[in-house]
């Protein structure tokens, strides 16, 4: 509506200029009909831009999404479903509910910049209390149009670090650093928030209270819960896309939109200690399927882990040199139980799943790395089996062969009668009765021992009085 002094304004302006033509002489009259439209356009100028600079109010549903562990691409795949979910229903804001130690920065990156060009509202909310926003946590709440925390949260340590959880080393450090760092100034600007500490959470790795973000102009308030939150975000103006808009919240329905069930199993599998555990337990059970085929059982399950396994490098930052050096590990390991290297091949492929597991993750733009405990107690597990399974094998080895023909030496059997050519006898042996050629003098009813067998014949002479 156009306000009622611009109005009677505007209605001045216009009779002025009649009153001018009527008095004045033609070519005056028309100067003073030109001035008059100029002055009637400036006054309505101010009313067209009141108009246009009115806030969008965006009503309606509050979508909540959680955000839980490591930032990777699936977590891409969650915030982008939430922005779409909370288009759809045209929806008040997406509230990103978060607690995670960091993760992968290309991730980081799409998620801002779905959070920077964003046509709905969003609102990241650092909880429960204890919950953090680390590292790349430290980008995401920075990037959205309303930053909160709970109380007992805390929020900053954004400085890059190596896949193995170290500090990058050589001119990469540098590189990554910097870009870092330029990476949070320039979102901390983009949302009016202090780009300075942004800066140096990259820079310094400096960590901060959710007071203390408060009074810094990192985040714009602090909630107890989910309940308070929405409370306080009714009123609040933000920008989307240049444009200003306004929040409507009290009467605001809360809407969860939860992980889809292949979200929530690469999700938990996408973790680097259990995709190598998974990768671990394949390749162990496809070298006991080796070492003894027909088993079944191992190679199954090995196969069924190890494709689990390579399902969630989808979605690591794997390295393949790592990679490759397990495979080659097991090829390795499984090559010494068909060739006799006296451990030479098993010792070699040892050492190359160590390295391999080492590598396995580590990426310049990666952020995890599987735990340096769990490589050490798979290593001792696995050469551990290789030595428990060589033990066997030479002790079935050393063994006296319980069946066949090998198994009949060494028998001890009984004379049943004596036949009509000299030093042969039928005897009872191993539960069976055998034509037999005696070395030496026996009679019916004495104890013989089995010395070889000679096809359907076996050859057996007078048994110790201590056997």
């Amino acid at each position: 509506m156009i306000p009622h002094h611009v109005v009677s304004r505007g209605c001045r302006a216009l009779s002025l200029a009649l009153l001018s033509l009527f008095l004045a002489s033609p070519s005056r009259a028309e100067d003073k009909v030109v001035e008059a439209a100029a002055v009637e356009a400036a006054a309505v100028e101010p009313v067209a831009e009141a108009v246009a600079a009115e806030p969008k109010v965006f009503e309606g549903p509050v979508i909540a999404i959680r955000v839980d562990g490591a930032i990777g691409p699936v977590t891409v795949d969650h915030i982008r479903q939430g922005l779409a979910v909370a288009g759809e229903r045209g929806a008040a804001a997406l509230v990103i509910e978060m607690d995670t130690p960091g993760g992968l920065l290309p991730s980081t990156q799409l998620i801002v910049k779905d959070l920077l060009a964003s046509k709905v509202p969003t609102v990241v909310y650092v909880s429960p209390g204890g919950s953090g926003a680390t590292s790349a946590g430290v980008f995401i709440t920075l990037a959205a149009n309303i930053a909160a925390m709970a109380p007992g949260t805390n929020i900053g340590a954004a400085h890059p670090v190596s896949g193995t959880g170290e500090d990058i080393a050589g001119d990469m450090r540098e590189k990554v650093e910097n870009f870092a760092a330029s990476l949070s100034k320039t979102i901390a600007q983009e949302r009016g928030r202090n780009a300075e500490w942004a800066e140096q959470a990259v820079r310094e790795s400096v960590s901060i209270t959710e007071t203390e973000a408060l009074e810094l102009n990192v985040v714009d308030l602090v909630a107890r819960d989910l309940t308070d939150l929405i409370a306080q975000l009714d009123g609040r103006e933000v920008t989307l896309s240049g444009e200003p808009a306004v929040l409507r919240t009290a009467k605001a329905v809360v809407v969860r939109h939860e992980m889809s069930t292949r979200q929530r199993i690469l999700s938990f599998i996408a973790d680097p200690n259990l995709a190598y555990m998974l990768m671990a337990l394949g390749m162990l059970g496809l070298y006991l399927e080796f070492y003894n085929p027909g088993l079944l059982f191992p190679g199954v399950v090995g196969m069924i882990c190890l494709l689990l396994g390579l399902w969630a490098t989808q979605v690591l930052p794997v390295n393949y040199t790592g990679l490759a050096l397990l495979a080659l590990g097991v090829v390795l390991m499984v090559a010494e139980v068909f060739t006799p290297s006296f451990g030479v091949l098993g010792l070699g492929g040892l050492a190359a799943f160590v390295l391999g597991s080492l590598f396995l993750f580590d990426t310049p733009d990666s952020t995890i790395a599987v735990d340096r405990r769990l490589i050490g107690t798979i290593a001792v597990a696995t050469g551990g089996s290789m030595l428990l399974i060589a033990f066997l094998a030479v002790r079935a080895h050393r063994l006296q062969p319980a069946s066949g023909a090998e198994g009949m030496i060494g028998e001890i059997g009984k004379v049943r009668r004596l036949l009509d050519e000299p030093g042969e006898a039928k005897v009872f042996v191993h539960g069976e009765y055998w034509d037999a050629t005696v070395e030496g003098e026996v009679a019916a009813g004495d104890r013989v021992e089995v010395l070889a067998v000679e096809g359907l014949r076996v050859r057996v002479k007078r048994a110790s009085q201590t056997v």
